[in-house]
């Protein structure tokens, strides 16, 4: 099967000051995967989805989108670490944000595939009228993902979707955004520490390290030769998740 990009990353480089954070940093995305993205504390992991999702200029470098029409705002989705749901409404009212006020859909229609969404993503109908304070932490990534998927987008970012999660609800969701990747057919690049996440949902790993990526199937990036790669894949927790592949 030939492998489509549909997102491609090339000669990128940003610099705060003098450090430099991305360096001559090449990175292509294709469409249908499951794209897990780790590395170190401040090698860049949430600057580059920044980039991506365009809510920052590149410095330098060059960023192509090969969806169809390239780059509006209706392709790409996004679950923030946070949430970044908006306290005043309510479960409902913040899914029907895009809806009404990007895609302009009437109230009535936005409603509807609104509590659509809700059920897709597990949870009750009567979650649509809480409030985010009145949701857990694993609720609040779940409205989330509704959220990023109310336009139906070709691309889907996630960032840290399993922070916070105890670890039966890190799995749940892992198990969702593979389910929701399967059945929408849908790009899913996830930001993530998590190596739970990198096993049971994505399909390739790219590594941000030394100011650029090592990209490659789990396989190949953690028999990759660097120090920093060693210490996070082959230690007691990735050692672990590698012989229960193998069992």
């Amino acid at each position: 099967m030939t492998l489509r990009p549909i997102i491609e990353v090339k000669g990128l480089k940003t610099q705060f000051g003098k450090q430099v954070i991305h360096k001559n940093l090449n990175l292509t995305i294709y469409e249908g995967e499951v794209l897990g993205i780790v590395g170190g504390s401040g090698s860049g992991k949430s600057v580059l989805m920044r980039f991506m999702v365009g809510l920052e200029p590149l410095q330098a470098g060059t960023l192509t989108y090969y969806t169809t029409p390239p780059y509006p705002s209706t392709q790409v989705g996004v679950l923030f670490q946070s949430g970044a749901l908006i306290s005043s409404l309510t479960v409902i009212e913040n899914i029907m944000v895009p809806m009404t006020e990007v895609a302009h859909l009437s109230y009535s229609l936005a409603y509807e595939i609104a509590c659509a969404k809700i059920e897709r993503v597990g949870l009750e109908a009567a979650t649509a009228e809480k409030y985010p304070s009145q949701l857990s932490g694993g609720m609040i990534k779940r409205v989330s993902l509704a959220r990023a998927l109310a336009l139906d987008p070709a691309i889907l970012f996630l960032d840290e979707p399993t922070s916070g999660l105890d670890p039966i609800a890190a799995e749940g969701f892992d198990n969702l955004i593979k389910e929701l990747q399967q059945e929408l057919k849908i790009t899913v690049v996830m930001i993530t520490h998590d190596l739970d996440s990198l096993v049971v949902a994505c399909d390739r790993v790219a590594v941000l390290v030394d100011q650029q990526v090592i990209a490659g199937t789990l396989k190949e990036v953690a028999n990759a030769d660097h120090p920093w790669i060693r210490d996070y894949f082959h230690g007691a927790r990735g050692q672990h998740l590698f012989r229960s592949r193998r069992s």
